[in-house]
């Protein structure tokens, strides 16, 4: 039941006169749809759930007979009948009689008819002035309300409009009643938002969305509506509409699409501009790699000098760092594109972090860190990009050991969940760092100072961002713990699906 619904029922139950409606049958048969409090106490129904029995089955015969009669002559005549008096009531409640309404349909059939109680003259004054009271705070807070109100009747006819829409769209009074309300909408919406409206009032739906409103000075007003339809009696039927403006609002939506726009377009640039320049600086590195690498070994002879040899040691060195970090750019820039493809495949990871670990061992050496890796005999294999997955793996691994303090261990471990996913973890004893630090951690070319000496650490800053970015395209995902002075923690996880039984 709807909150309108909830409503209308409370205030059904609670009227200070007895009211029920009932539903004519063939032969004379008249079901009670629903009866409320006082019209049970007057007919001193002790059931507390008339709805849908007949009135013979409530009522005592003699009541019920009268009734019927009344209820056939309504029918009959098809308006509106009174009765004076019904046998056989107490005087519990002072009732000076009844009004029998029939409610017709568009056909001209009857729906139901209302049955309401007819109060004593004393009791009519006090129920006229409680209509007046609530008439004008319901004229009150039509005109003072701040949204624009309108009413209009079964044709989409003004017939009534509150100052806040003459205030917000410029309109007279005089401009507004008796016109088609359709005729101030832009006339792209126009045909359909008035079948919709036509429709509402028919149907008596309620009705909520977006339009546009031509104000006076021709310029468009965006709004957002609401409509819902009051029934008076003799099926008087009239729509109200309720209209905000919401015209700044949307010019700052439309403004955030545009600035996001041009956001990603110059994001999308970036990458293109990063890839692109990435491969020009590759090609002349690679041959400064392998002409150095042939110069080392003296392929066409002895380079004379030793100092030739140790400044070729320095160009190759640097060389390959300043491509490793070209890589690194290259691959975000990628990610970032979208433009990467995943080349899947089945994968010993237990090989893989071994291979690592051979691989910096000389590196943790000179630093003095020891590498352990604990890896189960039988642990599955998985169904990954192997080279993406290898990148992964060299990035933690090299920065566990770049910030790892000397005389230290980094554990490297491969675990099984408890929801069957795959969680390597890869932990040093290094300088760490602080929680609130952690997201920028994660964020590309961001490099965090926050741990006494941290700053001697160089770096693009891709290596973490890399790893999250290139695990959460395998569908995993990665999580970092540090706390300063005592070290970092980094687990990923690979999920069930991609691990082979």
């Amino acid at each position: 039941m709807s909150t309108a619904d909830n409503t209308y029922q409370k205030l059904f139950q609670k009227m200070p006169i007895p009211r029920f409606t009932v539903k004519p049958g063939k032969e004379g048969h008249f079901t009670i749809q629903q009866a409320n409090e006082l019209a049970l106490q007057y007919f001193d129904i002790q059931q507390n759930n008339v709805n849908g029995k007949e009135i013979f089955d409530c009522l005592g015969h003699e009541q019920a007979q009268h009734l019927q009669q009344s209820f056939e002559v309504c029918i009959k005549r098809k308006r509106a009948v009174t009765i004076q008096t019904i046998p056989g009531i107490a005087e519990n409640i002072r009732i000076y009689g009844f009004y029998i309404t029939p409610e017709i349909d568009e056909k001209g059939n009857i729906e139901y008819l209302d049955v309401i109680g007819q109060m004593d003259v004393a009791d009519q004054s006090i129920l006229q002035r409680e209509r007046d009271d609530a008439l004008s705070l319901l004229t009150s807070i039509f005109d003072v309300s701040e949204v624009g109100i309108l009413v209009t009747d079964h044709d989409g006819n003004i017939i009534r409009v509150n100052e806040s829409f003459i205030r917000t769209y410029g309109w007279d009074r005089d401009d507004l009643l008796n016109q088609d309300f359709s005729s101030f909408i832009t006339p792209d919406e126009r045909d359909r938002l008035k079948n919709s409206f036509l429709e509402g009032i028919k149907n008596a739906t309620r009705l909520s969305g977006e339009m546009r409103i031509i104000r006076k000075d021709s310029s468009i007003a965006s709004t957002l509506f609401t409509s819902g339809t009051l029934e008076l009696s003799q099926n008087r039927r009239f729509q109200i509409t309720t209209v905000m403006d919401i015209t700044l609002r949307k010019q700052m939506e439309q403004s955030l699409r545009i600035a996001k726009d041009q956001a990603d377009s110059a994001n999308h640039s970036k990458s293109l501009f990063l890839a692109n320049m990435s491969h020009e600086l590759r090609t002349p590195l690679n041959a400064i790699i392998g002409f150095s690498e042939m110069m080392l070994s003296e392929t066409f002879g002895a380079l004379g000098n030793e100092k030739y040899k140790e400044y070729l040691t320095d160009v190759h060195s640097s060389a390959e760092h300043l491509l490793e970090i070209i890589n690194e750019v290259l691959d975000m820039s990628k990610i970032e594109a979208g433009r990467i493809e995943l080349d899947e495949s089945e994968t010993d990871v237990c090989d893989m972090i071994v291979s690592v670990v051979r691989m910096l061992d000389s590196r943790a050496f000179g630093k003095n860190v020891t590498l352990k890796v604990e890896c189960a005999k039988h642990t599955p294999c998985i169904f990954v990009d192997h080279r993406l997955f290898r990148q992964i793996l060299i990035n933690l691994l090299s920065n566990a050991v770049k910030f790892s303090k000397p005389n230290t261990t980094v554990n490297t471990a491969v675990n099984i969940s408890d929801e069957n996913d795959m969680i390597i973890t890869v932990e040093d004893e290094g300088i760490g760092i602080s929680e609130e630090k952690i997201q920028q951690a994660l964020e590309p070319f961001a490099q965090v100072h926050d741990s006494v000496g941290s700053s001697e650490y160089q770096g693009t800053g891709l290596g973490l961002p890399l790893a999250k970015a290139m695990i959460e395209l395998h569908g995993g995902h990665l999580e970092l713990t540090s706390r300063i002075g005592q070290g970092t923690t980094v687990l990923i996880t690979i999920p069930e699906n991609r691990i082979l039984k």
